[in-house]
């Protein structure tokens, strides 16, 4: 097979698991294949958030074994810029932010494909995020994973057609142990290598404290529905609703032996307000009203309500809804069955059976029961 032969292919190394493995069977698929690390964090003196000269070391490793040319790039200027004051902005606001999905609209598929394609003239990027593509109509079109498990489209909504165009997803026909497999056969030392968690400046273990790093302690109370107060938080923007863990809420007399969860944040007042069980009322949303939006296509552009569905984490299982156009950037969602938790500030992602036809940021919710104080 000599199809791809003329083809350059500039693979984003991450120094995992999964890029690896997109970079070999882009090889094997006779694609000119180069590989290009992108740096967008600087670490501290203690480097306990940031791991990109251990992902380095094993991105270079890699592409030797492979006989890969390895770039290397520093995006941490623009990665400040453009992601992470954004991230802080929004969590000064009480909301909770996704910067993953920002740095992928920002970064990864446009400076960094813009600099693979100008500076480096390859004719594709690839990276090893588990989604795929397909041609319909003239127009390429955004799908599910084969591995519903690892699917991650619900980062990528912000790609537009030429974005999508110009990038190979190699291993979004794959499953997680099939990937794992491959890395095993050829015998790539990142094949045991854990996946990446998190955010992608810092792991979940480190985020309190990290977040200490940017925003003052503004101790509040912990007040329930009834305005009784049992207990003490640290900042109101350290929780995010939703949240059980890290609320130091003991056992309480009178009470139920039910879990504990951020059901809403005052921001005037410094009240975290809390309520009993998964399932309370109060935690459910039955709608909400998203802004920033972005259409993958263009026959997705709204004219009138549609039913699809939509999900509002990443691997969250979607809930049917009908779309309500407000403007050309905002619309109103009305849920077939009610929510947990919808959160400010997240990201809500819509779509048709496998097929993701865009998204945007969750500007609020309307709750099953409010609990406004």
């Amino acid at each position: 097979m000599i199809i791809n032969k003329g083809n350059k292919v500039i693979v984003a190394m991450s120094g995992g698991v999964d890029s690896s493995v997109s970079a070999w069977l882009l090889k094997k698929q006779n694609y000119q294949v180069e590989g290009l690390f992108m740096k967008n964090w600087e670490e501290d003196d203690n480097k306990q958030y940031c791991s990109s000269k251990k992902d380095l070391d094993d991105a270079k490793n890699v592409c030797n074994q492979l006989g890969l040319h390895l770039h290397t790039i520093n995006f941490s200027i623009e990665y400040w810029k453009k992601v992470f004051l954004n991230f802080l902005n929004e969590y000064k606001k009480g909301n909770t932010p996704n910067p993953d999905i920002l740095c992928n609209k920002e970064i990864k598929f446009k400076l960094f494909l813009n600099f693979a394609i100008t500076n480096l003239g390859g004719n594709y990027i690839a990276t090893g995020h588990y989604v795929r593509k397909k041609k319909i109509n003239n127009q390429v079109v955004l799908l599910r994973a084969f591995d519903k498990n690892k699917d991650q489209s619900y980062f990528l909504y912000t790609l537009n057609q030429y974005q999508i165009k110009k990038t190979l997803f190699p291993i979004g026909e794959l499953t997680k142990q099939e990937v794992r497999r491959i890395a095993y056969n050829i015998n790539i030392q990142v094949a045991n290598k854990k996946d990446s968690t998190g955010i992608c400046f810092v792991q979940p273990k480190n985020f309190t404290n990290f977040l200490h790093r940017y925003f003052p302690i503004i101790p509040g109370k912990i007040v329930t529905i009834e305005k009784e107060v049992i207990g003490e938080h640290i900042g109101l923007t350290y929780y995010t609703l939703g949240q059980r863990k890290g609320l130091n809420i003991g056992g309480i007399k009178e009470k139920k032996s039910l879990p504990w969860y951020v059901a809403e944040k005052n921001i005037s007042l410094n009240l975290l307000i809390v309520v009993q069980g998964r399932n309370n009322p109060y935690l459910m949303s039955i709608g909400l009203i998203v802004k920033n939006i972005h259409w993958i296509n263009k026959y997705d552009l709204l004219t009138k309500d549609i039913k699809c569905s939509v999900q509002i984490r990443h691997l969250q299982k979607s809930v049917t809804c009908k779309v309500s156009i407000i403007n050309n950037k905002c619309v109103k969602v009305f849920l077939y069955y009610p929510m947990f938790a919808v959160t400010p500030g997240q990201s809500a992602v819509f779509y048709l059976d496998e097929r993701c036809l865009g998204g945007g940021v969750i500007k609020s919710r309307f709750p099953l029961l409010s609990c406004k104080m």
